[in-house]
């Protein structure tokens, strides 16, 4: 394995490994360890994660791009994700982003001077019952109006 990988994180990704037949099935899992450990997935460590796995390096490559919760660049310390499908849409989302755009100061795929907040745009969050929602980090947030969004991001001040 990679010396770029902590030992911790690297005996995490072989119990990961072991649990699947083919290698290849383990590379979304694989790649939320990564990012865990590294804040985002680079090309860089899209290349260990393919030398770990026996893939090609554009095959890490096109599961990076295709899930949204999988990082490409540094995010901010809170990273506000917004649900902007048809649920979230239909109850008032585009008002809350941008509410949350003059709010932090930032457009959406930016983040904040400070480094302190990433706002971005979703496709979906998968809680469509709790529309509009968003995600911070990794904690949900339904049901909400700009009162509830002051509250969020006070707290997390």
């Amino acid at each position: 394995m990679s010396p770029e990988f902590s030992e911790k994180i690297q005996k995490k990704i072989k119990e990961i490994v072991a649990r699947y037949p083919q290698k290849e099935a383990a590379i979304l899992p694989v790649l939320h360890v990564a990012q865990q450990e590294f804040g985002y997935i680079s090309s860089e460590e899209e290349k260990q994660v393919a030398g770990i796995l026996g893939v090609k390096p554009i095959r890490v490559r096109e599961v990076v791009t295709f899930y949204t919760m999988l990082n490409r660049e540094p995010v901010g310390k809170y990273h506000v994700q917004v649900c902007s499908n048809l649920s979230c849409s239909l109850l008032g989302a585009e008002k809350l982003i941008d509410y949350l755009k003059q709010k932090l100061g930032v457009e959406p795929g930016k983040t904040t001077k400070d480094k302190k907040f990433t706002l971005s745009l979703v496709e979906c969050l998968g809680a469509c019952e709790q529309a509009p929602c968003m995600m911070v980090n990794f904690e949900y947030y339904g049901n909400l109006d700009k009162k509830k969004i002051d509250k969020i991001l006070d707290d997390l001040k």
